[in-house]
């Protein structure tokens, strides 16, 4: 066994602490990695404090992990000693069901294996995640990571990036369509990068013109704040496709009235109570409300690859992991531009 130094939370809304563990030996098709940046995404929290039901604890969280091959299985092949790898959102699937075999193991119809809050297909392993300093995962669910990214602003792609590029695509966000991006947070800042980036017309609806700024630097053609009425005047029967990456409450039918004829909005991010929706705000121009998860393994090299070509990167604040209760708070009051990643190497700091 491996053994392990990290970060978990030891019951629901606990704060996280120091926490050593075991990890297995590489198996035939396995890679170990030493972790030396593991990204904060919303989920994160939303699994520590158990708000979504079904938290197991102790646990390790972290889902966009960044790292260096350190060790490789009898039978792995796909990578090498010192390769610039990643592991992002779940590191197994049934590999049998359709999706599974059309690269879309997000979709697994078993469900995928997690990266952490899980069980292992073998019905008795539990997965922990990347606030930690080692992970072992199938050589087919690590990522590579492109020379000219650097890994601390590559982690937080493995969920941010994947999650804005998957719908981008599938939507065919590109020349002659607009795009909306509502919310400009840790989703919300890749997605008018990438958006851009595939030659769309890009705005940002935002609460507030706070981060106006920004939003133009990342590549935003227009910027509006949600809380001024007259928005929602100004913009209806506008977009083609608006991405909605807030986790909080808010009207989707005003939203939905913004979109064009034929138009889709895609729900990426999740708030925790149901939000209703009227009929007409959909049957009046034949629009759509659809969702998204991240994204399959294939994709997700794609997108990285997509980002490589497109010097795309995640704007950060790094941060020791000592400091990793202050940035939960932080992050829930929207005080981070845009993505918190842990420098592993703090967990060498004495706590």
């Amino acid at each position: 066994m491996i053994q392990v130094n990290g970060y978990a939370a030891q019951q629901a809304k606990a704060p996280l602490k120091s926490y050593s563990f075991e990890r297995r030996e590489p198996r035939d098709h396995d890679v170990a990695i030493d972790i030396q940046y593991c990204g904060i995404c919303h989920t994160d929290i939303h699994q520590v404090r158990n708000e979504w039901g079904a938290s197991t604890f102790p646990m390790v969280p972290g889902h966009e992990i960044a790292g260096v091959v350190t060790g490789i299985g009898a039978k792995s092949t796909r990578y090498k000693m010192g390769d610039r790898v990643a592991v992002g959102c779940f590191v197994d699937s049934c590999r049998k069901c359709d999706p599974c075999r059309e690269g879309l193991e997000q979709y697994c119809a078993e469900g995928p294996t997690l990266t952490y809050n899980a069980v292992e297909r073998d019905g008795k392993n539990r997965t922990q995640g990347g606030y930690s300093n080692k992970i072992v995962v199938d050589e087919n669910y690590v990522l590579r990571i492109p020379e000219n990214i650097p890994m601390n602003r590559a982690a937080p792609l493995l969920c941010a990036g994947i999650t804005l590029y998957s719908p981008l695509m599938h939507w065919s966000a590109g020349p002659g369509k607009n795009v909306g991006i509502i919310g400009l947070g840790g989703l919300g800042h890749m997605g008018v990068k990438i958006a851009h980036a595939l030659g769309a017309e890009v705005t940002v609806l935002s609460h507030s013109l706070r981060k106006q700024e920004d939003g133009k630097k990342m590549g935003a053609d227009k910027f509006y704040a949600t809380s001024d009425p007259e928005t929602f005047e100004k913009l209806k029967v506008y977009f083609d496709l608006l991405i909605n990456t807030l986790a909080v409450e808010i009207d989707w039918n005003k939203y939905l009235n913004l979109l064009a004829l034929d138009g889709t909005m895609v729900v990426v991010g999740i708030p925790e109570k149901e939000t209703p929706i009227g009929a007409y705000s959909l049957i009046s121009a034949r629009r759509s409300l659809a969702g998204s998860v991240i994204g399959g393994i294939r994709e997700t090299q794609e997108m990285l690859d997509f980002c490589s070509k497109n010097n795309i990167a995640c704007d950060i604040e790094l941060i020791p992991i000592q400091s990793v209760n202050e940035a939960y708070e932080r992050v829930i009051n929207s005080d981070v531009r845009y993505r918190f990643v842990i420098d592993m190497k703090s967990l060498e700091s004495k706590d």
